[in-house]
């Protein structure tokens, strides 16, 4: 068998098709993934074994794909990756898309007559009458009044073809493809897969969708730590660690507002510089800052996560048993946040932009022992084998 994997996002899209093509690999098929250019990617495959088919612009130079660009833009948008997709599929028996890929990749399938599978790593994403939709731009709001989650995923329909339908048809047809009169249904499919963990973030059956449920995909990162940085952590009590992973700009002087509130509590500080590149604010010992490292071991060494809420890192850090402290930036970071809270695994700021007071209280809630028991008991039913049942799924479904 053969499968191309197609993403197009930030590390939180990528790393987890890694983990899929591992195991698809390990049962004897074929992979080849479509990600974004960067070196970060490219290293990420590369450690896997997994080669890597380049699409699209860099993810670091920008904050996220471009939703609101002129038509002819997007036209242009979709045919790049239509044509860096086909060619990565020519011969292949399936084509999986996450992330930004799947408005090219479904074109893909459908043009070669193929098998489509699409993937999200949030439920927040999938229409459902028990959650409202996400909003799709920065400042959207839903109309006053309206609470009803059936309508507003009617009205969430209507956005997506107004955003999307005009510059995906202009390329469906110059590619001899039939219009998409339901942009939403043709992104999603009506059977869309969903990996996270049914603990952290479980999925309630709906008559709407037949949502298939394979738990999260997690890459195992046999790493070591950089030697500079065990000597930081072996040299006193556990640090707090402050990270916004590939969120490029963040709210405020985040890094300076945590660093005091961190040390307000007491604590040591472990900064990951990430993509908004998150610096200390002064030379003391107390502070030390990192760049990309193996947070699965990692994040088992700290006294709490302070971070942006994205799927991989509230996963990475729920498996680790760290406490959490989210505060989320954009997308589906919301979600993310509720979760650790109703989970009473960490605590959740509100809004983007923490002060030194707000922050310091949800480190004070996350830093108690009973919190620091409740994400060490949850730790123990995250699932691990999410890429494998997918990868079985998958070759199952070739047959």
């Amino acid at each position: 068998m053969r499968v191309v994997l197609s993403t197009y996002g930030s590390r939180g899209d990528v790393e987890p098709v890694v983990a899929l093509a591992v195991q698809l690999r390990d049962l004897g098929a074929e992979v080849r993934v479509c990600a974004p250019p960067d070196e970060v990617f490219a290293e990420l495959l590369a450690r896997a074994g997994v080669p890597l088919t380049p699409v699209g612009p860099r993810m670091g130079s920008m904050v996220r794909p471009s939703t609101a660009s002129g038509t002819s833009e997007r036209v242009s948008e979709f045919a790049a990756m239509f044509d860096t997709v086909a060619e990565a599929a020519e011969g292949c028996d399936l084509v999986l898309a996450t992330g930004f890929a799947y408005f090219a990749s479904r074109s893909v399938a459908e043009k070669l007559g193929i098998p489509y599978v699409y993937v999200t790593f949030c439920p927040f994403l999938l229409p459902s009458p028990h959650h409202a939709p996400p909003l799709l731009m920065p400042g959207e709001t839903f109309p006053p009044g309206v609470t009803d989650n059936r309508v507003l995923w009617e009205l969430n329909a209507k956005r997506f073809n107004e955003m999307h339908g005009e510059a995906l048809n202009a390329h469906r047809a110059s590619v001899g493809l039939p219009l998409v009169d339901d942009v939403r249904t043709f992104t999603f499919t009506e059977q869309p897969w969903l990996a996270t963990d049914p603990i952290l973030g479980p999925w309630q059956e709906t008559s709407e969708l037949d949502v298939v449920h394979t738990g999260a995909w997690i890459l195992p990162d046999e790493r070591p730590l950089p030697a500079e940085l065990t000597a930081f952590l072996d040299s006193g009590e556990p640090p707090v660690y402050v990270g916004f992973g590939s969120m490029r700009h963040v709210s405020g002087d985040i890094a300076g507002v945590a660093i005091e509130a961190i040390r307000g509590q007491g604590r040591r500080v472990l900064v990951g510089r990430g993509w908004a590149g998150l610096a200390a604010v002064d030379d003391q010992e107390d502070c030390f800052v990192i760049g990309e490292v193996n947070q699965q071991q990692l994040f088992g060494r700290v006294a709490a996560v302070v971070h942006h809420g994205g799927a991989g890192t509230t996963t990475t850090a729920a498996l680790a048993g760290a406490p959490q402290v989210v505060v989320p930036q954009a997308g589906d970071q919301s979600y993310w946040a509720g979760r650790v809270v109703d989970l009473g695994i960490g605590a959740a700021h509100e809004g983007p932009t923490p002060t030194t007071e707000s922050l310091s209280v949800a480190l004070k809630t996350a830093l108690t022992p009973e919190t620091r028991a409740r994400a060490t008991a949850v730790a123990a039913t995250i699932r691990t084998d999410g890429a494998a049942v997918a990868a079985k799924l998958l070759l199952d479904r070739s047959c």
